[in-house]
């Protein structure tokens, strides 16, 4: 657990990154259909999407505050093929942060995947070996916790990529839009 601790902490003490703009990004090229990247975790789609959506239902403590239910996210194949891209930037080139190696950042990922979005959210966490486990470390997150509670998204999208040889395990990308 502290090592989970830990590296949440290097997802910059724990909050996501948020951004909203009036305005569409500027368009980036459209990558390639994105391959699954599950973790060969069974049901991974609909268990990340039950999981999140029952934190959303309840309602959350996130740091100090105590914030109230939030309507229900629904799956975006484009944002998980973003979320994917990021994971797999991540595995491939031995980093951990939300810059990808390229210098982008998520809301440039989510418009290369076609998603044209208003407001955007993005997660990251590494070393969790199950949906509950990174769920449950995201939420004990401030940051990460309101990005997950933020009732403007209306989408998500999340991927889990395994390095090889990677001592510390899986990485994992959610991102929250909204279009």
């Amino acid at each position: 657990m502290l090592c989970t601790a830990l590296l949440l902490q290097g997802c910059g003490g724990g909050g996501g990154a948020d951004q909203q703009s009036d305005a569409a990004p500027a368009p980036s090229p459209s990558p390639a259909q994105a391959p699954v990247a599950d973790c060969g975790l069974p049901d991974f789609q609909p268990t990340l999407l039950r999981l999140v959506n029952e934190h959303r239902a309840r309602g959350a403590v996130c740091g100090a505050q105590s914030l109230p239910a939030a309507p229900v996210l629904r799956w975006n194949t484009a944002l998980a093929n973003a979320a994917q891209r990021h994971s797999q930037d991540m595995a491939d080139r031995g980093f951990f942060d939300h810059q990808g190696s390229d210098g982008s950042h998520a809301g440039q990922r989510i418009t290369a995947s076609g998603y044209a979005w208003s407001t955007w959210g993005e997660n990251i966490a590494t070393g969790q070996r199950s949906a509950d486990a990174l769920i449950r470390a995201w939420m004990q997150s401030e940051g990460h916790c309101r990005n997950i509670m933020a009732p403007r998204y209306q989408e998500m999208g999340l991927s889990c990529v395994t390095p090889a040889n990677s001592p510390s395990g899986a990485l994992w990308t959610q991102v929250l839009a909204a279009p």
